[in-house]
């Protein structure tokens, strides 16, 4: 399986151990990220119309340092799955995702039309943190994750998705289970949340089980007792989508 994301940090983040985790299980998949950092949808669209060569190319949770464009990465390979999502800060507001969201979808079932189109929801900042309530104006979390998990819903219905992948779904259940999720207050932890989101993605794409999961080659440690809350919140999370 090849997963191809026009993206940001957010699915950079996503990605860091997908393949590693399908290895370990005995499954084949590879995962590629157009990563500008911040990158919003509306510059993912003036990009796709320039066609100019703006984005680093992530290999596998890897960064090649090998700069490509949005139509050559779509002509490189045969796409089983193509993910959009919005940057975060501007998540919350739907009216940042159209017309542009809708615009990169054609294209990219022009260019790949066998490929399913796949929605990557984003989570909500650091509870108190200067980004969640001074910058965005929110006074929790949860207040924050509400208005993007409706916008997802309309991005979702907007483009007839194929896959939804609810990432901030899962980083809300994470955090209610007391897991410190974010290390920098909005980028997912370089271990336990980069490990559960890969986690999610592998089990909603490949539709496989990722019970008992014992990958640990994290660039944080993940304790005995996160991997059972980890596991347990994925699982929940995936249930969630039937």
């Amino acid at each position: 399986m090849n997963i191809l994301s026009i993206g940001n940090s957010f699915s950079e983040d996503a990605q860091r151990y997908i393949h590693d985790i399908a290895r370990n299980a005995g499954v084949t998949l590879n995962t590629y990220n157009l990563y500008i950092g911040g990158c919003p949808l509306e510059w993912h669209f003036r990009y796709m119309l320039s066609e100019e060569k703006k984005y680093t190319l992530c290999v596998n949770g890897h960064n090649t340092y090998f700069f490509t464009s949005i139509k050559e990465a779509l002509l490189s390979c045969a796409w089983d799955v193509v993910t959009f999502q919005q940057v975060s800060h501007f998540s919350v507001d739907y009216e940042t995702y159209q017309p542009y969201l809708n615009e990169l979808v054609c294209y990219v079932k022009k260019h790949c039309p066998k490929a399913k189109v796949a929605i990557h929801q984003t989570w909500a900042y650091e509870e108190g943190s200067d980004r969640l309530i001074k910058e965005l104006k929110y006074q929790t979390r949860k207040d924050m994750f509400e208005d993007i998990k409706k916008a997802y819903i309309d991005a979702a219905r907007d483009i007839n998705a194929d896959i939804i992948i609810p990432s901030g779904e899962l980083m809300e259940a994470l955090s209610e289970s007391g897991i410190k999720v974010h290390r920098d207050t909005f980028h997912a932890s370089l271990g336990v949340a980069r490990y559960a989101i890969g986690l999610l993605w592998y089990a909603v794409l490949t539709g496989k089980s990722i019970k008992g999961d014992s990958f640990n080659l994290l660039d944080e440690k993940v304790t005995d007792e996160e991997r059972k809350i980890v596991l347990k919140c994925v699982e929940d999370t995936v249930k969630s989508l039937v």
